[in-house]
């Protein structure tokens, strides 16, 4: 067999289903039977791990040597600085009021709500940020002093002598945010190193950007009312070119993937600038507003991406596209809902570091990931799937809870049970939809899957050199692709490639053929180029075909014990009733009974014959069927008028003759035994794999619907519908009975042609 292209049913529009070996390998990633080397990636990805560990153990250093107050801080619905647990001689006391604080010698220190903001990134204002940088500059400087003395409502003043935090006061966040972002720049470190193209480099630039933004958020969650002042001098401009990065990164990124663009290098270029000159103007301090041009910049750079995609759906419908673009819009619908809520929320100083420490923390979480998901959509990691979910979810929540605190003056309670009962309502809504275009878990039934293998097992059974082609239409039917094609190539397993756009699939050896297929099948776009092809598919197809080799194995060594056990009655009929068939012919006492005994030996040399062989040619069957009737009508004194045509010849297996033989004798018995017929006429015709006899007598006999239908004319119906065939009956209107047999599909799909 050579394999060749097939073009994909169904598929009026897409790419062009040309085929050569170099596009294939291209899909595949690297030349059929090349042997990767990993040596010098996996030295690339230890380094990058031991330099991020590195990082991490620099940090949690610095952080550990950072002083603290030893007391909790919050800022109550009035805006007043709270201290919980203060450290006193008389007692730690559970909560106060803070009026003021004072350095060790005695000068006073401002003291706002605004102190317990965490992310100088996500303060709004340029007065504010200013502000808070202030407060905390000052703090710092008398930590160094010596003791701080916090002058509380209603309380005696308390000194709080500042101390090393020490590893054990960092917190569970902090361990929490930096496991993931050690995790995301890992992820990246993998994916650029596994093949260092354009595309997986600007990928591991924006993993490693929101890596170092959850690494600010770990720092920023250490508890406490003091911040590092390195903290607080770099991350507001470190932040925020991190973000214009990831917004310039995605713009590049998405012009070439998954299909190049052609103003891609135009639009990329001017991304970068944008995003340089964003920097620049926010690292020097001469960008007013720089909250909001960076939150400007960051959805307008998804807009693009958005566009982008859109574009390249119409170009190519690579699942891809709109599976990016959906994620896309909703990530852009989250930054702008956090936007608006983070905003709205600044204006409440009750709720400023509320916003800047959840609801930031939140997006960043969401954005990372998805990003982390990325790498594995052809994988189906589904708990990675449901943690994005999950994340958008909260992310929406946090923006409702803030909105309704700024706008209509919730409570924290009834504006957190409020928005988490709008968000669960939005996630137990949308989730499988959104699980279903992620996934697209629509498969074929088990029942329809069994019997569309089943009927692929007798095709390649009977036709074991086609069986790529018949493997290619059970994939159609199953992943629906735009483009199928079978390809003069061998893999030892299936395997998705094409970032989940191609699956390839080794068509399997089948017992009984002459020569061993060395071929694969390439389905390309499921779905009609709605989803992406997963490790699940892979290994579906790799099951099927798996399956197909028992079955076709199973069937034929059934049918080697059906034809052992013919073979087996057959002797056993002509070795013993055969032998008393003879005796009897030779001691039979007239001439009639010896006529009739040597008709019946004859009949069972034509059984024993019919058992014994295999298969049987039609024409060679039609002439046996022939002379068998012709010597049942010339016994009974009745003419037979014998029509036999046929467009080309067909074996036919046991089972079949068996059906037909059977099934001409029976009518033919009914007509001696019933009908009083002077002449039978029978017609046998082949014509385009549809098999037709018809039987016509011009005897007697009333309306069919009348027959009382025993165990002779229900053995006709079952044997013809055992072949997939039809049989009615018609009264003649010159007298007599006509009963007509057809089987459609006698020689369209079930029988070899002989050449």
């Amino acid at each position: 067999m050579t394999p060749t292209a097939l073009p994909s049913r169904g598929a009026d529009t897409g790419p062009d289903s040309s085929f050569d070996a170099s596009a294939w390998e291209r899909t595949l990633g690297r030349p059929l039977g090349h042997a990767v080397a990993v040596g010098w990636r996996t030295r690339v990805v230890a380094a990058a791990a031991l330099l991020a560990c590195l990082a991490v153990f620099l940090l949690v250093r610095a952080l550990a040597a950072t002083p603290s107050l030893g007391a909790s801080w919050r800022v109550d619905a009035d805006g007043r600085l709270i201290a919980n647990a203060v450290p006193a001689r008389s007692g730690a006391i559970d909560a106060a009021v803070v009026v003021g604080m004072l350095d060790a010698h005695g000068r006073p220190l401002a003291v706002a709500p605004g102190m317990l903001q965490r992310s100088p990134r996500w303060i709004v204002g340029d007065d504010e940020r200013a502000q808070h940088a202030r407060l905390h500059s000052k703090l710092n400087e008398a930590v160094k002093l010596g003791p701080i003395t916090l002058v509380l409502a209603e309380q005696s003043p308390v000194a709080l002598r500042p101390h090393a935090r020490g590893i054990g006061g960092l917190g569970a966040g902090f361990w929490l945010m930096a496991g993931l972002a050690l995790a995301l720049f890992l992820t990246a470190a993998v994916v650029a190193a596994a093949r260092p193209n354009e595309r997986n480099l600007l990928y591991a630039v924006m993993a490693t950007c929101q890596a170092a933004n959850l690494a600010f958020i770990a720092a920023e969650s250490v508890p406490g009312l003091l911040l590092p002042q390195w903290l607080l001098d770099w991350d507001f401009t470190a932040r925020t070119s991190l973000d214009l990065a990831t917004g310039a990164a995605l713009i590049q990124a998405t012009g070439i993937h998954p299909r190049t663009l052609r103003h891609r290098t135009v639009i990329a270029a001017t991304g970068w600038m944008v995003a340089l000159l964003l920097m620049w103007w926010v690292c020097t301090g001469q960008l007013p507003g720089a909250w909001w041009w960076t939150q400007g910049a960051a959805i307008a750079a998804g807009l693009v991406a958005i566009a982008q995609l859109q574009q390249a759906r119409k170009l190519e419908p690579h699942p891809a596209s709109l599976l990016l673009r959906r994620l896309a819009t909703v990530a852009v619908s989250t930054l702008g809902l956090l936007t608006v809520a983070m905003a709205t929320a600044s204006g409440s100083t009750a709720n400023a570091h509320l916003a800047t420490a959840i609801g930031s923390t939140v997006w960043v979480v969401f954005l990372a990931s998805l990003l982390a998901l990325l790498p594995f959509l052809s994988r189906s990691q589904q708990v990675l799937r449901e943690f994005s979910m999950l994340a958008g979810v909260s992310t929406v929540a946090t923006s409702l809870d803030l909105l309704f605190v700024a706008l209509f003056s919730l409570g924290q309670f009834a504006s957190v049970t409020l928005a988490l009962f709008i968000s669960v309502a939005i996630y137990a809504g949308v989730r499988q939809w959104l699980l279903n275009r992620i996934m697209d878990s629509t498969v074929l039934t088990t029942e329809r899957a069994f019997e569309q293998l089943y009927r692929l097992a007798r095709e390649v059974e009977r036709q074991p050199e086609h069986v790529g082609e018949r493997l290619c239409q059970l994939l159609r039917e199953l992943f629906e692709p735009m483009e199928t094609m079978l390809v003069a190539r061998s893999l030892p397993f299936a395997r998705v490639a094409g970032d989940g756009s191609t699956l390839i699939v080794p068509v399997p050896p089948v017992p009984g053929a002459h020569e061993q297929p060395d071929a694969t099948v390439v389905l390309r776009y499921a779905r009609k180029g709605t989803r992406l092809f997963c490790d699940e598919d892979a290994r579906l197809a790799d099951r099927i075909c798996e399956q197909l080799k028992r079955a076709v194995a199973f069937d034929q060594a059934v049918e080697q014990g059906r034809s052992e056990e013919r073979m087996r009655l057959a002797q056993d009929l002509h070795d013993d009733i055969g032998a008393r068939l003879l005796t009897l012919m030779y001691r039979a006492p007239d001439a009639e009974t010896e006529e009739y005994v040597r008709h019946t030996l004859k009949d069972l040399k034509t059984l024993t014959r019919g058992l014994a062989a295999s298969n049987h040619r039609l024409s060679h069957a039609a002439a046996e069927w022939k002379a068998d009737i012709a010597q049942r009508l010339n016994a009974a004194n009745c003419q037979l008028a014998w029509s036999f045509s046929a467009d080309r010849d067909l074996v036919l297996n046991v089972v079949q003759w068996s059906a037909l033989t059977r099934a001409l004798r029976e009518l033919i018995n009914n007509i001696i035994s019933h009908a009083e017929a002077s002449r039978v006429e029978v017609d046998a015709s082949l014509q385009h794999g549809q098999f037709t006899i018809t039987v016509r007598d011009n005897g007697v006999g009333g309306p069919p619907s009348a027959w009382t239908h025993g165990l002779g004319l229900n053995g006709v119906r079952k044997r013809v519908r055992q072949l997939g065939g039809h049989v009615e009956w018609q009264q003649r209107s010159a007298g007599g009975i006509q009963c007509r047999i057809w089987i459609p599909a006698l020689g369209a799909e079930t029988n070899k042609t002989l050449n």
